[in-house]
Parts: structure tokens; C-alpha cells; sequence
């Protein structure tokens, strides 16, 4: 396992000479310090390409298997916006998944070239502390991993369970499990009819649903193509989209189906779906050049709070693949 970071003091070289340096020229001052300057951590431990999508700032040791963790999210994000005021929930999400590949990487010792397979993911937010205020939110989360796994000293498998604070009130909750797999291995799960193919070929992304109906403003970021049923779409891949593709890949990505979800609920529902709780499940790829139908059920009502929920499944080839259960309440 390797060492975690720590908060610690960096000399920084500073001009000896400024506006307001009353000292002769030439004059050699001792260094300034400074405390450590707040960075995002390195963007290959989360698995992105752009640094505007890594959300995560420090992490550290507390015990063996217990971990804090810093983040900010955007002001405003260009894809995952604001809902009826409040931060996306989606990005809370992002968060838990970019914080168990940080952890996987840093201090299970996982190599950057294995590849990480979520396979459930929860979230449960507590809105009054997701309000969007006028500053950047900075987040605090206490990390515990369990059901650990390894095989030959190497992270097979590990649960993740998260609080997400923000100015020391919960503001979220939740966690996931996911496998590490080596390259070859990967490899053969994966391996298609042509055993040089390592990322799936871009493909035109089809019709979008109207953006309103499913709570968007821009068709580039509607990810559902409306079809002759009821309560069912195809799911729409742009694989061009700066977020949701952030990098190539050679299957749909998880947040792109959870996406997916939270859109159908939306056109479900008929009102913007700022999620409450969010379950799902990922049973196989998804891949990126078959038809994948996404299909809403709206869940009997609770009675707590005017609760709604609305189940969503995605099924590609006649084999379910994915599911998630989404709770909400309508907007004030």
C-alpha cells in the first residue's frame, strides 16, 4: 500500500522585489511559506482525461480501512446543473465513484492499467445541504471500506460507504461495490469478434426525446430516443459527449446509464426530478453499438412526504442490464 498524502508545508519561491518592497534592490530575502495550496488529485487515479472533471482534492489515512477524503464541485457544472436549487445529485455520485478508484489506486495498491467494475451503487442526499450557493461547495467525506477482497496481495473486490459533509452538516450518504480485474483478464471478457479492437468505434448518436420532457435544455445532453411505447426509449450514445465520454471506452459507462434514469423518471413523473435516493445495479456491459432499451415504472406511492418513485431498467439483446430505483418529491 502506498503512503497517503498529508497536509504539510511547501517552500514556495517568491520575486524578492515587489510593489510594496520597501528594501533595496537586489537585496536577497529569506523564502516565503505557505500553506498547502488546494489541487485536484491526479486525474489518472479517477479515470478521467479532463482535470475540470476531477472533483476530488486530498485524501489520507485515518485506520486501516478508514479514509478521509476532500472534494469541491462546480459553482455551476456544464452538464450535471442545477436542480429546483440545488447541486445535481449526480455529482455526489461522480464523487463516490471517482473516490473508490482514488482509494483502489492509492492505497490498495491497484494498479492504474486494471480495470474497476461497478457493479451497485446507492446515494441517499439530503437537500437542505445541497442548496447551490454563490461560492464553490467544498466537501468533506469519511470513507470505510469493507467486504474487502485481495488474491495474491492484489484488491480484488471492496465495498465503499461514504458521508459526504458539507460545512460539517450530512449532505449525503452512500457507497459502492466494485471489482478490480487485470488487463488479460479484461481482456478476455471483453475481447469482440475482432481481438485488436480496444475501443468502441464513435457512432451518430440518435433523435433525442424532446429536452424539456425529460428535464434538459440542450438535445446534446438528452440521452433518451423516444420510440413507439409508452414509458420506453432507446438509450441515446453520443460518444462525443466531453463528460458522460470523457475519455474512449468500449462499453457504456455506468454514469450514463444512472443518467439514463434519472432522465426517464423526469418524463415519468411530467416535473424536474431532483433524485432523493438512488439504488442501482449493473449486471453486464452495455455496449455501444446495440440497441439498449430503457423502460420506466412508476412504483406505488409511499405516503411520506408526497415521496414518488419510479423504477428504470435497461435491457440490451432481451437481457436485463441494468436497474435503478429513484425517489424524489415534486419541486418546490
Amino acid at each position: 500500500m502506498s503512503a497517503s498524502t498529508s497536509r504539510t508545508t511547501h517552500e514556495l519561491p517568491t520575486n524578492t522585489h515587489t510593489e510594496c518592497d520597501t528594501r533595496a534592490p537586489g537585496r536577497i530575502t529569506a523564502p516565503r511559506y505557505h500553506p498547502t495550496l488546494t489541487t485536484t488529485v491526479p486525474r489518472e487515479f479517477v479515470h478521467r482525461t479532463s482535470i475540470a472533471e476531477v472533483l476530488l482534492t486530498s485524501w489520507e489515512r485515518v485506520d486501516e480501512h478508514r479514509f478521509t477524503v476532500t472534494a469541491q464541485w462546480p459553482r455551476a457544472h456544464s452538464f450535471y446543473t442545477h436542480i429546483d436549487g440545488h447541486h445535481d445529485p449526480l455529482l455526489a455520485v461522480e464523487t463516490i465513484r471517482q473516490t473508490g478508484l482514488l482509494l483502489a489506486h492509492t492505497e490498495y495498491g491497484v494498479p492504474l492499467d486494471h480495470h474497476l467494475l461497478l457493479s451497485e451503487l446507492d446515494v441517499t442526499i439530503h437537500p437542505p445541504h445541497l442548496r447551490a450557493g454563490p461560492t464553490p461547495p467544498t466537501l468533506h467525506l469519511d470513507v470505510t471500506c469493507t467486504n474487502i477482497k485481495q488474491r495474491r496481495g492484489t484488491l480484488t473486490h471492496c465495498r465503499i460507504n461514504i458521508n459526504i459533509y458539507r460545512e460539517g452538516h450530512l449532505a449525503a450518504t452512500g457507497g459502492g461495490s466494485f471489482t478490480c480485474i487485470n488487463p488479460k483478464i479484461y481482456q478476455r471478457l471483453r475481447t469482440p469478434k475482432d481481438p485488436t479492437t480496444q475501443h468502441a468505434p464513435p457512432i451518430s448518436p440518435t433523435a433525442p426525446e424532446t429536452p424539456h420532457t425529460v428535464g434538459r435544455t440542450s438535445p446534446n445532453d438528452v440521452v433518451l430516443t423516444p420510440i413507439n411505447h409508452p414509458n420506453q426509449w432507446h438509450l441515446r450514445i453520443n460518444t462525443h459527449h466531453p463528460t458522460l465520454f470523457d475519455h474512449p471506452l468500449d462499453h457504456v459507462p455506468g454514469m450514463l446509464l444512472l443518467e439514463a434514469a434519472r432522465q426517464a423518471t423526469t418524463a415519468t413523473l411530467q416535473h424536474p426530478t431532483l433524485p432523493h435516493t438512488i439504488t442501482s445495479e449493473f449486471t453486464r456491459y452495455v455496449e455501444v453499438g446495440t440497441t439498449c432499451v430503457i423502460e420506466a415504472r412508476r412504483l406505488p406511492a409511499s405516503g411520506a412526504d408526497h415521496e414518488e418513485a419510479v423504477l428504470v431498467t435497461a435491457h440490451q439483446d432481451g437481457t436485463p442490464a441494468f436497474r435503478a430505483t429513484i425517489t424524489t418529491t415534486p419541486p418546490t
